[in-house]
């Protein structure tokens, strides 16, 4: 019997090393650990997303940005305080430390004047709680009208954020106005009218009312009659005249008529018909400034072109009479567009003799229409004016005149009186000195005509 070979040991590692040893990564088909070591370090980490993950998040915005909760909230305070303007105020005041006023300022507003949200077209929404204490609900009345004023401004002033969303509400309000009755109306336009007067607003919410539909179906001007109105009864038509102009709206007034009555003549009746004759004189001045802007700017075309001075002295005439413009205001006019038709030299010295030699050339043009003795006053009082508000020309004032004078243009009269008595506290002290020797000049000039004609008699 063969001896039979002794068995050889395995090799046993240590369960700690097993997973790195050659053997047993290689029975399982695994290569070198350094290797995979190195591949895994060359893997890009993949992009993740930080931040909070919230698993109710639909749900969560559905009720962040519902409405609903807050209109109640709003509704049951105003039943509770009723029509007692001052509680409605205190309730606003307090009710924005606990509500959202910022987010939802449209509703908060819908509320306040409709008595609900307004669903687009002015009509409230059926599917919301609503309050029957709103302005569309109160008296119709310019004294209940200020005191709703009251609770808008008081809560504005307490909230100022809440300024631009309010001016939002009534420019959409008034796009909406053929959705509310005409009591409803006649509320807003009243409410608006004060807060325009109060400051509240600005004059270009007006931009709503040129809206085409309201405009053709005459919603527009009727609602601007209660507004202008409520307006000029709190401020004056200065103060109404000096907003509009802030905004660019004092030549818009026209688009409240539809394109075929858009004229002087409609807009003046339709006012003056209601009570508002300071609206349309207003007006119709904006319109003759349009006018005399225009043809200043034609003037001035015609003399930079080098047109002749009699085609430009027709033409004046005509438009003269066309718009129904004053000599007096014509001559202003025409010195305006004289002196804005050439490019001045900026230094004094140089400016004066381009001065004189410029004039000289318009003189027949500047005489033609100084046929009145208060026209030739009035052109004065232009130079005076002119050569004060552009500094390079305070010295040129005297030779300017004597000019004029000596090319028939002005009478000693006119300039005596506007030395003695009519002449503009602008550079008053300068151009007096300036005129000085001029005046003794001609006053002793014409004390030697009286006494000439004293010997002739």
């Amino acid at each position: 019997m063969s001896a039979q070979a002794k068995p050889v040991d395995k090799i046993c590692y240590p369960r700690q090393h097993l997973k790195s040893s050659p053997i047993w990564r290689k029975k399982r088909g695994l290569g070198n650990p350094g290797v995979v070591s190195f591949m895994n370090n060359q893997k890009q980490q993949k992009p993740t997303l930080t931040g909070q993950r919230f698993k109710t998040r639909k749900r969560d915005e559905k009720e962040r940005f519902d409405p609903t909760q807050f209109q109640e909230s709003i509704v049951q305070g105003l039943n509770q305080t009723g029509t007692d303007l001052e509680a409605v105020a205190k309730f606003l005041d307090a009710s924005g430390a606990k509500l959202d006023y910022r987010r939802y300022a449209e509703t908060l507003f819908d509320i306040l004047v409709a008595g609900g949200m307004l669903a687009p077209g002015g009509t409230l929404s059926d599917d919301m709680t609503r309050t029957e204490f709103c302005l569309f609900t109160a008296q119709e009345d310019l004294e209940t009208m200020q005191a709703y004023a009251q609770v808008f401004n008081k809560l504005i002033r307490r909230y100022k954020y809440l300024e631009k969303g309010f001016e939002e509400e009534i420019k959409k309000l008034l796009l909406f106005l053929k959705g509310f009755t005409e009591s409803e109306r006649n509320k807003l336009a009243m409410l608006t009218g004060i807060l325009l007067a109060n400051g509240n607003i600005s004059a270009s919410i007006l931009s709503s009312l040129f809206n085409e539909n309201l405009v053709k179906e005459g919603v527009s001007a009727a609602f601007a009659v209660k507004l202008f109105k409520s307006w000029i009864n709190e401020k004056d038509i200065n103060s109404v005249a000096a907003s509009l102009r802030k905004v660019g709206m004092d030549n818009r007034l026209m688009e409240l008529f539809p394109a075929n009555k858009r004229s002087c003549e409609h807009f003046s009746k339709y006012f003056t018909d209601a009570g508002l004759k300071e609206l349309s004189d207003f007006a119709r001045n904006q319109q003759s400034i349009g006018a005399r802007k225009e043809l200043q700017k034609e003037l001035q075309e015609q003399m930079s072109r080098g047109d002749p001075q009699k085609e430009i002295i027709a033409y004046t005439r005509e438009e003269m009479k066309k718009a129904n413009i004053s000599e007096q205001t014509m001559i202003g006019i025409i010195w305006t567009s004289v002196m804005s038709s050439v490019e001045w030299n900026k230094k004094e010295e140089l400016v004066t003799e381009q001065a004189i030699k410029h004039l000289k050339q318009y003189s027949p043009l500047l005489n033609a229409f100084t046929s009145q003795g208060l026209s030739e006053l009035s052109l004065l009082l232009k130079i005076q004016e002119y050569c004060y508000d552009n500094i390079h020309f305070m010295k040129a004032f005297q030779k300017i005149v004597v000019l004029l004078y000596k090319a028939d243009v002005l009478s000693e009269e006119a300039i005596l009186k506007w030395y003695t008595e009519a002449h503009l506290a602008k550079g008053k002290s300068v151009f007096l000195e300036q005129m000085k020797k001029f005046v003794e000049w001609l006053k002793n000039a014409e004390e030697e005509s009286e006494s000439d004609e004293e010997e002739a008699d």
